[in-house]
């Protein structure tokens, strides 16, 4: 179905160049020298995702299928997202043109051509920088068009800073057009494979859950299908597929991009880090802020998984790898069950084998060396996906309800990964005394951690992840927490510190969120979301070591891709 359905596409588009070839200029102007972006392109690893099925029924694994072939359809929609000329310019690079083919394999990393990994500067017609509301909104309209828009038409709020449609002009009009409008082509046939895929597997829930999800990509409601995931159980496929993360709209934070996880889940390990999901409100009444700002009520149900990843399409597969998630963003959703933490192992090994490894060894001093474990980064990741559910989210601010979100608007993404980042850590030593950390990995789990910053702001401090690790960073050197050698050029964990630095962090992250406060965070955000010296030396060293990996997925071979 996929096939045919690209096909079509590419029929309509060839149909739309023929009609307007005369007039037009070329698609591709212009390109960044081939062997830069070669050098670039080679920063990504490649690194084959392969699956074992063997815990699967037939059923089951028909059902697999056709969900990879739904998850691809996120891929052309999150393309068309991110930037309204992409499909003409992938279009333009099916040639055998010399260097075409390192562009159009950089291309397909970035979905476009603008590097992630270098502040999305373009590599294809450099001259046309990418818009900051990504192509959620008109590229010519600014922000102060669009809140201008929203002063004189109230009545259009709700829809223009919904996640889920996109702003579009209209003769001198602004519009808001609703997600299941917008990608109407791919989310119809998208919806019968996960209809074809709930017939074919065993499990009841999952059943439940791909035929909400089906509806929600032709009705534009997700918060029952969002429900139903979080209520998967005993289900050897874990399944994401819809939009949901806001990082792509740096304009305002609002539109959520389209993405898909398709996992096997790991029953073992899963089980095994389950016991911390009876600890979460003990967690939210120890986060460092007065109790008036915690929010115990968020939601009781926490499921956690640990999954092997099979297949992913759209926002998750642009450039750097996600290694865990947690979700949904709905805080209607967050109130009633909470959220449901999904942890990649596979993904997590290959780059604490390839990346992070080496990183450590380059930057990390002697003492620190040997306080490093993939169990230490594996588990901080998990509670870091932990702490994403709690904490402020529903807030009061002048006296009306509101979120973080949207009080925080394009900020609120680096802002609330660099929370997840140190609240976790705060909170690590507790998980210790508990029991469900061994004292063993809570004393690798500092070093562990700033070992990994040098791996996250290797992104790019504009990027959310990167630039919540260089806020970290740059706060805990200010607090003495994390010191530089200049002469070895090396980072070391100052042990008297550390623990006291992640509280101070922790405690002013929580009062930003809390308080709804914009102008505080932008101040924040400027002090800390920086580059420095030190930082910069290190990163010199580390030439030669990839900064993320690029998946081949095993499933698509199966699928004759």
């Amino acid at each position: 179905m996929y096939r045919k359905i690209m096909m079509t596409i590419a029929i309509l588009m060839l149909l739309n160049m023929i009609i307007g070839c005369t007039a037009k200029e070329p698609v591709i102007k212009a390109t960044a020298d081939v062997a830069d972006v070669k050098q670039q392109l080679e920063k990504f690893a490649p690194v084959e995702i392969a699956y074992d099925g063997s815990q699967l029924s037939e059923g089951d694994h028909q059902a697999l299928l056709k969900l990879v072939e739904a998850a691809k359809l996120m891929d052309q929609i999150f393309l068309r997202q991110v930037y309204d000329k992409n499909p003409a310019i992938a279009e333009a690079l099916q040639t055998d043109k010399p260097g075409y083919e390192v562009l159009k394999a950089y291309f397909d990393v970035n979905f476009g051509p603008f590097d992630r990994l270098d502040e999305d500067k373009p590599f294809i017609n450099p001259e046309e920088a990418k818009p900051k509301g990504a192509n959620y909104y008109p590229a010519d309209m600014t922000k102060e068009e669009f809140e201008q828009w929203l002063k004189d038409h109230p009545e259009d709020e709700k829809a223009f800073t919904g996640y889920f449609t996109v702003i579009r002009r209209q003769g001198d009009q602004l519009v808001a057009v609703p997600y299941n409008e917008a990608y109407k082509v791919f989310l119809q046939p998208a919806a019968s494979l996960l209809k074809e895929a709930a017939q074919l597997t065993d499990n009841p829930s999952l059943k439940t859950f791909l035929n909400s999800r089906a509806e929600a990509f032709l009705s534009n409601d997700y918060f029952q299908s969002d429900m139903d995931w979080m209520d998967l159980k005993d289900h050897a496929i874990e399944v994401v597929i819809g939009p949901y993360e806001v990082y792509e709209d740096e304009l305002f934070g609002y539109k959520a991009a389209f993405e898909s996880f398709i996992t096997l889940v790991d029953p073992v390990d899963s089980e095994k880090l389950r016991a911390i999901t009876q600890y979460l409100n003990e967690l939210e009444m120890r986060l460092p802020i007065p109790d008036q700002y915690k929010n115990p009520n968020r939601g009781s149900e926490s499921p956690l998984m640990v999954v092997n990843e099979v297949f992913t399409g759209g926002d998750t597969k642009a450039g750097v790898q996600t290694i865990a998630f947690n979700l949904p963003n709905d805080e209607r959703v967050r109130e009633a069950k909470g959220s449901k933490k999904v942890m990649l192992k596979n993904v997590s090994k290959a780059k604490y084998d390839m990346i992070l490894t080496p990183i450590i060894q380059r930057v990390m001093a002697e003492k620190d060396q040997s306080r490093v474990s993939f169990d230490a980064f594996f588990y901080h990741v998990l509670l870091h996906e932990m702490v994403h559910g709690i904490g402020p989210g529903t807030i009061m601010k002048d006296g009306q309800e509101t979120t973080v979100n949207r009080e925080l608007k394009e900020l609120y993404s680096v802002l609330e990964e660099a929370k997840a980042d140190v609240v976790g850590l705060h909170l690590f030593p507790y998980m210790v005394e508990v029991g469900v950390f061994t004292p063993e990995v809570g004393a690798q789990v500092y070093a562990s951690f700033v070992g990994s910053i040098f791996r996250s702001v290797r992104f790019g401090i504009d990027e959310a992840h990167g630039g919540a690790n260089a806020i970290t960073l740059n706060y805990l050197m200010e607090k003495g927490a994390v010191a530089f050698d200049p002469v070895g050029e090396r980072f070391s964990v100052v042990d008297e510190k550390i623990e006291a630095g992640m509280r101070d962090l922790s405690h002013d992250l929580l009062m930003i969120q809390a308080l709804g406060d914009y102008d505080r965070a932008r101040a924040f955000v400027e002090r800390y979301r920086k580059s420095s010296p030190e930082l910069e030396t290190v990163l010199r060293k580390l030439e030669g070591v990839p900064v993320d990996i690029r998946p081949v997925f095993a499933v698509e071979e199966e699928l004759g891709e």
